[in-house]
């Protein structure tokens, strides 16, 4: 079974009212910026034409990799989704 596959079998329970990772729409630092493009395996992360990122935080797998690499720059906020909220793997 390929990645693609295993990662369709997930589920998400999105909290639309409270977003668990919230980004600088305009971010000062475009290497990091350019990092979490690269570096998201859900590839949640977009550079537009402008610029300016667009993020979609739901289907966001919750490893922390653009915590990692952009935290305090692009990502100013990283918590983890509240209780039964976020994405359920599935697999089998």
């Amino acid at each position: 079974m390929r990645v693609e596959e295993k990662l369709g079998a997930d589920k998400f329970n999105t909290d639309k009212d409270n977003p668990h990772i919230i980004i600088d729409q305009h971010p000062r630092d475009v290497v990091a910026m350019r990092r979490l493009v690269s570096a998201c395996p859900a590839g949640l992360y977009h550079e537009n034409a402008d610029g300016s990122i667009r993020f979609d935080y739901e289907e966001c797998l919750e490893c922390g990799t653009c915590r990692v690499l952009a935290s305090g720059t692009v990502v100013t906020q990283w918590n983890y989704p509240e209780g039964s909220m976020g994405v359920e793997y599935r697999y089998g």
